[in-house]
């Protein structure tokens, strides 16, 4: 009898910044001293945030854990938080508005939903967006 491993990647801080200079042609903003590894993630024509990566200790966003965490904030929809925040691994937004805001666990999430989350974002932010509306969590 064989045994079958099924391997999952987990999109970690360096993949992501890699992942989104591909996809959008940007590169990561420092621009906290406090917190230098925070990076914001900005449209270049109209300057609006689309994404932050940070890592703030877990009990910071409501888990368990002291360890510091890493999660990137995406926008999305108002009508679309109920049904995405049921999902394992999305949080309510660390340090944004909570009504436009999630943080997406990056350990805790698979990558297609990690970069389909991501290009909503990005889509969101843009000028002239027609949000989709969700009626099941993503797979």
């Amino acid at each position: 009898m064989s045994a079958v491993f099924i391997v999952i990647e987990k999109m970690i801080p360096q993949m992501l910044l890699t992942e989104i200079e591909r996809r959008y042609g940007v590169v990561p903003e420092y621009l906290w001293r406090d917190a230098p590894d925070y990076a914001v993630f900005r449209h270049a024509e109209n300057r609006k945030w689309f994404a932050v990566l940070l890592n703030p200790p877990g009990v910071r966003l409501g888990l368990a854990q002291t360890e510091a965490v890493w999660v990137l904030n995406v926008k999305a929809l108002p009508e679309n938080l109920v049904i995405l925040r049921g999902m394992d691994g999305v949080l309510p937004a660390y340090h944004m508005n909570k009504s436009h805001w999630l943080s997406l666990h990056l350990a805790a999430l698979p990558d297609a939903v990690i970069l389909d989350l991501l290009d909503d974002s990005f889509q969101l932010t843009r000028k002239k967006f027609k949000p989709r509306i969700l009626h099941d969590a993503p797979a």
